[in-house]
């Protein structure tokens, strides 16, 4: 992936295709009860987000099949996606150990240490 941030819906998708490839209506139900609800992907905009995933080589078709005289795509992640997956779920780890160190300090400070 490019050096722009990871939006939450990219996190969600690529975490919901770690177990096995999906179609998009399984994306969407992956993603909705990974996030309990806080993430819920229209189709119109997984496809998006799809289209950039694949583009920036995190994530590839699987399999196309046909289903009830429809085309079903399926989705899996690529190693390249993996390892972004994991380097975004470290740098969020540590980014919520930073803020909870300082809200713990925040609500316990040092006795005797001077206030502004």
């Amino acid at each position: 992936m490019s050096s722009r941030a990871m939006t939450e819906p990219a996190f969600f998708i690529l975490t919901a295709l770690l177990d096995a490839p999906r179609h998009g209506y399984g994306i969407v139900a992956e993603v909705a009860e990974l996030s309990r609800g806080r993430v819920q992907l229209k189709i119109g905009s997984l496809y998006g987000a799809l289209d950039r995933l694949v583009g920036d080589g995190l994530v590839e078709l699987d399999r196309e099949e046909a289903r009830q005289g429809r085309l079903r795509r399926y989705y899996r992640l690529t190693e390249q996606g993996r390892d972004a997956l994991d380097a975004e779920a470290q740098r969020l780890a540590a980014n919520a150990r930073l803020a909870s160190a300082r809200l713990r300090d925040q609500r316990n400070p040092i006795t005797g240490a001077a206030s502004l």
